[in-house]
């Protein structure tokens, strides 16, 4: 390691900042974003810096030559753009014990720019020792990926605290367990979800700081967290952080293995769904054993397909997780009519022809008898139903009976993204059919006149090209 990573205080004095053109002002954007004050010498005579009035105020236009210009309680010295002026200027700075950066030169630069995370009081700073900047940014993206957006909020919360519950417990490995314990539970959790309040009152709860640093027993959570439709690369960040962080994931059984792949290795897998005609251990045992779970201290993930609050009984884990006293947190997902319509390019809405979406679920055909048809004949109303497969003939009459067209156009969406995604399309007539070429489920079916414009071609087997093109010139 040749570059020692420091934080400079920017308040102890100004930066001085040497160059021209772009490469200046860029500088100039970095340090001003961190709050510098900026003494500026554009040595082609460009004084036009593109600044907001509240950076502006924090800038001097400095002139005269900088080789020469008065460096009291100046803290670093910055060149960019600046040409044989910065190789001058470096050598002056060294001499004076000054930091000095010239822009892609190590050999006059005494500090270089990291590629920087900024999360407000959270700050990650990532260095290649100069040799590559775009490594450096790439490594950062995947930082900025996985920190939460609000983890600077946590330790500004924290930071707010910090002196009267340091005062509050003397031996400091109790007062980092006590930290812990608060960023890794209910309370850090309220905080990165935005429930600062919450998260305020619950601290100033804790009577004793000590006993609580001290209890044996972590209080557990649960997350209910949407896995999307199959894709991994569809996943949130959020889900991905919370499947990293779980003690214990119950998830269904249509969870795409790539998707569970994704969880931490040590972590504890249970299989609580269950498959169209295969029983299942039941809503009220999977409730019974997530909350059991996080009483016992657990860090819990209920991990769904799709998204929790679309057919997906999320509303009902809540309800029992509340009536617990649980601490919980959603997490949404894609849900599988979405990802569908992405996958086969089917616009849901579409200017002057699609101006409502309906959602709804047929597991069977009697669940199909069920729905009020008549509310769904609307020409410019996109129908999308989950879970149809089965009920596709008993759909497809009580649409006809309500009076929906029979040339009205469908889609049917099996495995939506992922690899052996397939679909196939026709009319409200050929339904039965067309559930039939997609060999298995789980589909959805996307009823309406915006299936024309969808690009599903493109995921077909050159026989289904075929067979469709023989079906549309009969």
């Amino acid at each position: 390691m040749r570059f020692l990573p420091v934080f400079l205080d920017l308040k102890a004095g100004p930066v001085v900042l040497i160059g021209a053109g772009e490469l200046l002002r860029a500088k100039l954007r970095v340090l001003a974003a961190a709050g510098a004050r900026i003494r500026v010498h554009a040595i082609d005579g460009n004084h036009d810096l593109g600044l907001g009035s509240e950076d502006a105020a924090r800038v001097e236009i400095a002139s005269g030559d900088p080789l020469t210009a008065d460096l009291a309680g100046v803290i670093a010295i910055v060149c960019a753009g600046a040409g044989d002026v910065g190789v001058a200027m470096s050598v002056r700075a060294k001499a004076l014990g000054l930091p000095v950066n010239v822009m892609d030169d190590l050999e006059h630069s005494s500090f270089i720019f990291p590629a920087i995370v900024d999360r407000g009081d959270v700050v990650v700073a990532v260095g290649t020792g100069g040799t590559s900047p775009v490594v450096a940014r790439r490594v950062r993206e995947k930082i900025e990926a996985l920190l939460p957006a609000r983890i600077g909020e946590l330790a500004e919360f924290i930071g707010t605290f910090r002196k009267s519950i340091n005062e509050r417990i003397a031996e400091f490995p109790l007062r980092r367990r006590f930290w812990e314990r608060v960023i890794d539970g209910p309370i850090g959790a309220s905080v990165l979800a935005g429930r600062k309040r919450e998260a305020d009152v619950a601290l100033k709860s804790i009577s004793d700081p000590s006993a609580f640093a001290r209890a044996d027993k972590p209080e557990g959570s649960v997350a209910l967290v949407g896995a999307g439709p199959g894709d991994p690369d569809l996943l949130t960040i959020k889900a991905l952080r919370a499947l990293q962080d779980a003690d214990i994931v119950f998830h269904d059984e249509l969870v795409s293995p790539e998707i569970l792949d994704r969880i931490r290795r040590d972590t504890t897998r249970v299989a609580v769904g269950r498959r169209v005609g295969k029983p299942g251990i039941g809503q009220d045992a999977i409730n019974k054993r997530m909350i059991e779970a996080a009483q016992s201290g657990q860090r819990v993930v209920r991990l769904k397909g799709g998204d929790p609050f679309v057919f997906g009984r999320g509303g009902e884990e809540v309800e029992a997780l509340r009536a617990a006293g649980i601490a919980y947190s959603i997490i949404p997902g894609i849900t599988a009519g979405l990802g569908g319509a992405a996958d086969f390019e089917v616009p849901l809405t579409f200017r002057h022809e699609a101006t409502r979406i309906t959602f709804l679920t047929a597991h069977k055909a009697r669940d199909a008898e069920a729905v009020d048809w008549s509310t769904l004949t609307d020409t410019r109303m996109t129908v999308v139903v989950y879970m149809g497969m089965t009920a596709a003939p008993a759909i497809r009459e009580g649409l006809f009976a309500a009076g929906r067209s029979p040339e009205t156009p469908v889609g049917v969406f099996a495995r939506v993204t992922r690899p052996d995604a397939q679909g196939a399309i026709g009319t409200l007539r050929d339904l039965p059919e067309l559930v039939r070429r997609t060999n298995g489920g789980p589909a959805i079916l996307i009823i309406g006149d915006v299936v024309r414009h969808a690009g599903s071609l493109r995921r077909q087997t050159p026989k289904q090209i075929i067979s469709d093109l023989l079906d549309a010139a009969e």
